[in-house]
């Protein structure tokens, strides 16, 4: 393609350049079953626009995907989603979403290369998902916290049983969170990185 003289090159907006006090930047997994709120919570808390790779859901899904729960969803991530947020001065969060259809779980792998931690976003409806997520993070060795998302029909259950039921170690960091509110979601981002931080100093 050529460019004419007076054709304008524009870079990315002001709110897309990253600051230039960042010194560490940290990769960030959302992972969790389809409809859990995976691309919600990138979305509210991304200080950046961000990219998303949502379809439009089809008749090809029917008898393949399990939607139960999110019968109103008309899209799906079918590769990952993408944000940024400044935890601080210095640190950098990059936020990937996992696809939720387990049709597209083997992308998962790539998603979680150099991953320094993840959270697992838990539907109450649909519980049962999370098993095989939970499972793949500590088959892989990343550390999580898990986030219980806050839907309006969602039966709600003490937090000691979801504990039980997901059978978790105390120490994983369990929160009730919503994925639509920007300061909930950036305080479940927050609980990760103090976790991760403790699992650092206690290496030491």
């Amino acid at each position: 393609m050529d460019f004419k003289s007076s054709d304008t090159i524009t870079g990315p907006s002001n709110e897309e350049v990253l600051p230039h006090t960042a010194t560490a930047a940290v990769k960030i997994v959302i992972v969790g079953g389809f409809g859990v709120g995976k691309t919600t919570m990138v979305g509210s808390v991304s200080e950046i626009r961000p990219l998303t790779t949502e379809e439009t859901m089809t008749q090809a899904g029917i008898g393949v995907d399990d939607n139960y729960g999110s019968d109103s969803k008309t899209a799906t991530t079918v590769a990952m989603d993408f944000g940024r947020i400044s935890i601080s001065e210095e640190l950098v969060l990059y936020l990937f979403g996992t696809p939720g259809q387990e049709r597209f779980w083997f992308l998962w792998n790539g998603l979680f290369e150099g991953a320094l931690g993840a959270v697992v976003l838990l539907d109450t409806r649909r519980l049962e998902v999370s098993f095989d997520v939970i499972g793949r993070l500590e088959e892989r060795g990343v550390p999580f916290v898990v986030a219980v998302n806050d839907f309006p029909d969602a039966p709600q259950h003490p937090m000691e049983t979801l504990r039980r039921a997901l059978d978790l170690d105390e120490e994983v960091p369990m929160l009730k969170c919503d994925a639509r509110q920007r300061a909930s979601s950036r305080d479940t981002l927050l609980t990760l990185m103090r976790y991760l931080h403790s699992l650092t100093v206690a290496r030491v």
